[in-house]
C-alpha cells in the first residue's frame, strides 16, 4: 500500500496536468528503508512527448548523488498518461528499475490540462510483474517515531 500525503499528491496531479499533452515524471524521495514519500522533485520529460517519457540523465544523475549524501532513495517513481488509463505500458515495465519503489501512473486522458478528476494508480513491478496497490492519501505523514 503507498501511503501518501495530501499535499504531494495535489503536486503529482498538477504536475501533470501542467505537462499535458506530454507525459510528465518526477520522484518522491524519501529515508532509506522507510516507504515514506517525503520530498517531491518534479522532472524534465527529456522526450517531450505525449506517449513516452524519458529522464534527463544529467538530471537523474544529479538527483541520485543527492539522495545518496541524504540518505535517500526514490519511494515514488511517477509519470502521466495523457491519452491512456493509469496502467502500465511494455516500455513502462521494461524501465521499472527499482523495485522498492511504488509507481505512480496519473492518467489526464479526460480532461487534460482542464479542471477535473484524473486517475492515480499506484503499481510495484519486479522482475516485469505488476501489481496494482491501494492508495491512501492522508492530510500529512505521521511524525517518525526516534528511537
Amino acid at each position: 500500500m503507498l501511503t501518501i500525503d495530501q499535499a504531494t499528491y495535489d503536486a503529482i496531479i498538477a504536475h501533470a496536468k501542467r505537462d499535458h499533452p506530454d507525459e510528465a515524471c518526477g520522484i518522491v524521495a524519501g529515508p532509506e528503508g522507510s516507504d515514506r514519500p517525503e520530498r517531491l522533485v518534479e522532472m524534465v520529460n527529456a522526450a517531450g512527448s505525449p506517449t513516452f517519457y524519458e529522464f534527463d540523465s544529467t538530471e537523474l544523475l544529479a538527483l541520485y548523488k543527492q539522495m545518496w549524501a541524504n540518505d535517500e532513495e526514490p519511494v515514488v517513481v511517477y509519470h502521466s498518461h495523457t491519452a491512456t488509463e493509469a496502467y502500465p505500458s511494455r516500455t513502462d515495465i521494461g524501465l521499472a528499475s527499482e523495485p522498492g519503489a511504488h509507481y505512480v501512473l496519473v492518467s489526464t486522458r479526460e480532461h487534460g490540462n482542464n479542471e477535473g478528476p484524473v486517475e492515480f494508480r499506484s503499481y510495484r513491478i519486479v522482475d516485469g510483474e505488476v501489481t496494482e496497490e491501494e492508495v491512501t492519501v492522508v492530510p500529512e505523514l505521521a511524525p517518525v517515531e526516534s528511537s
